[in-house]
């Protein structure tokens, strides 16, 4: 570690470098010691994960920021909490506005630190919720788990909290979930040789040739027994020994993660693999989920600790859900998407007599969108990549589905689609569409479907427009959907004392009109700017399946008023 500069220096230049290295993914927080997604804040609405504690761990705690797990990350000195001001202004470059998920392993520093933060933002009006990681059974008894420090299940509670995150939790849920993962989760580590801190020439401590370190922690501190060295099956029995009478009651489905601790060989660690597993399925456990790698490392130390998380129905639905970080990604998306487009299916071809007002209008603009799908990619794919056909069906259909599950309030339903929008569909086109419905909906909270009178609805189309705006950041004119949701917007609020049906359709006449005006516009955002030349000349497709929605949506107002 000589070569790497001064604990001093250290911090800042691998941060920068990290930053350099994945600025697709993340970006610094000004100020500060930390690093958020690239877009963040981007999700309206989302509780915000915020992770950290010391460096030298990597990839926890940056390499866990990115969509489906963390929100932000802030990282002190090597092995050293960070300080409460980085904590605080990591904290408020994540928040979206429903609140901040503090996670952190079970160490005095941070302790006091992310809770000088909390304090800081309870008293700006921002809620934050705080899980201790505490699933080191070497670190403290059973009987008092409180005592506990956090070790590799850190990754494993903040996977949970990041799935739940992203799916919608509010805040309390959120934690709840949390603290069910790590009440479920348990870790027992091992080490051979001891880590060196940046600049100095000898490791924090050493273990003879012949020996090994059980009950390791991740500071470069030693175990709590010595023992002779083992075998790679025997380390696995004895990992699991120690493991299997601390696990919480369950139905045998586990996650299984071994976890190496910076020295330590992925080829050492596949020996040793198969042993655990033996012995997991020996014991009536099935490891559904498992991770072979480097999650919560020490540096340089050489050893590996064993981590169990106990499943339910819940947690096991969100340690599956995907997610993409520097350090980690999974593709769960596919199965999720396979599973969803099932569900949506069934509901889809469901007798649904009587079904909300919402569901009548997201169905008519699904069908309209499913009749022109090609259209549509044809447009796409003459400066992108022509999926955006298939994603507003995918996306559409989601909707409908989600909606018919939340029929009872306008809001409930419309905040079930645009997030179900938004996960189906992916891309800019799914979380701008997502918005839109979603911030239409939380404006007609506690507005019955046969009240809503067209400046009610005017004022919930400018809420969703102003979102949007501060999500995509895009502009009139730059040949984006916005081209025809603006027209569509002034239309409305022109019309705000009109009757609902009247007044939507001559807004949608001006999306219409608006959308085939893109033709001769340039885009300026998005995939297409790089190839806007061969753009010019046809409507701006993200403009058209705009119109082509808000149209149909007009067409069953007027039925339904009939």
């Amino acid at each position: 570690m000589t070569t790497l500069g001064s604990a001093d220096t250290f911090k800042r230049q691998w941060l920068d470098g990290f930053v350099t290295a994945y600025g697709r993914t993340v970006r610094k927080v000004p100020d500060a010691y930390g690093v958020v997604r690239r877009a963040a804040p981007a999700n309206p609405g989302k509780v915000a994960v915020v992770i950290g504690g010391g460096c030298g761990h990597y990839p926890a705690f940056a390499g866990l920021v990115g969509p489906g797990l963390a929100d932000g990350a802030v990282v002190g000195d090597v092995f050293t909490s960070p300080s409460a001001e980085q904590v605080y202004r990591t904290a408020r470059a994540a928040d979206n506005g429903a609140g901040v998920l503090f996670g952190f392993g079970n160490y005095q520093g941070d302790v006091l630190h992310f809770g000088l933060a909390a304090r800081r933002l309870a008293a700006e009006g921002i809620q934050s919720r705080t899980i201790l990681v505490t699933d080191d059974i070497a670190s403290g008894p059973a009987t008092e788990p409180e005592r506990r420090r956090g070790v590799a299940g850190d990754f494993l509670v903040f996977k949970i909290a990041g799935a739940a995150a992203e799916r919608g939790y509010d805040l309390d849920e959120v934690h709840a979930v949390a603290a069910k993962a790590n009440a479920r989760t348990r870790t027992f580590g091992v080490a051979f040789g001891g880590c060196t801190l940046p600049g100095a020439d000898a490791p924090l401590f050493t273990v003879a040739e012949q020996e090994m370190e059980l009950g390791l922690g991740i500071h470069g501190e030693p175990g709590v027994r010595t023992v002779g060295r083992l075998s790679a099956a025997e380390l696995a029995d004895e990992l699991v020994d120690g493991l299997l009478p601390e696990l919480p009651p369950g139905d045998g489905r586990v996650v299984l993660l071994l976890n190496g601790l910076g020295r330590t060989k992925y080829e050492e660690m596949f020996v040793t693999y198969p042993r655990a597993h033996e012995r997991l399925a020996e014991a009536g456990l099935s490891p559904v989920h498992s991770e072979v790698g480097e999650f919560v490392t020490s540096l340089d130390m050489a050893g590996v600790s064993l981590s169990i998380l106990v499943l339910d129905d819940e947690l096991a639905e969100l340690y599956a859900a995907p997610c993409d970080t520097p350090g980690y990604r999974t593709s769960g998306a596919a199965l999720t998407t396979v599973a969803l487009e099932s569900t949506v299916d069934e509901l889809l071809t469901e007798e649904a007599p009587g079904t909300s007002l919402v569901d009548r209008v997201l169905t008519a603009g699904l069908r309209r969108i499913e009749e022109n799908e090609a259209e549509l990619g044809r447009l796409d794919a003459v400066a992108a990549d022509g999926d955006h056909g298939i994603g507003m069906t995918r996306g559409m259909r989601a909707a409908v589905a989600a909606a018919r599950r939340e029929p009872d309030t306008v809001a409930g339903a419309l905040l079930a689609a645009g997030t179900a929008f938004a996960d189906a569909a992916g891309g800019a086109s799914g979380a701008l569409y997502g918005v839109l419905l979603a911030e239409t909906g939380a404006s007609l909270r506690g507005v019955a479907a046969r009240e809503i009178t067209t400046a009610q609805l005017a004022d919930a189309v400018d809420r969703a427009v102003r979102a949007f705006c501060e999500l995509g950041k895009a502009e009139p004119g730059d040949k984006t959907m916005l081209d025809a949701i603006e027209p569509f917007r002034a239309a409305l609020r022109e019309q705000a004392g009109s009757e609902v049906a009247q007044a939507w359709r001559k807004a949608a006449s001006a999306a219409a009109a608006a959308a085939k005006e893109t033709a001769h516009l340039r885009p300026a955002k998005g995939r297409a700017a790089r190839l806007a030349q061969r753009s010019q000349g046809h409507p701006d497709p993200g403009a058209m399946s705009f119109s082509l929605l808000v149209t149909a949506v007009g067409e069953e107002l007027e039925r339904s008023a009939d």
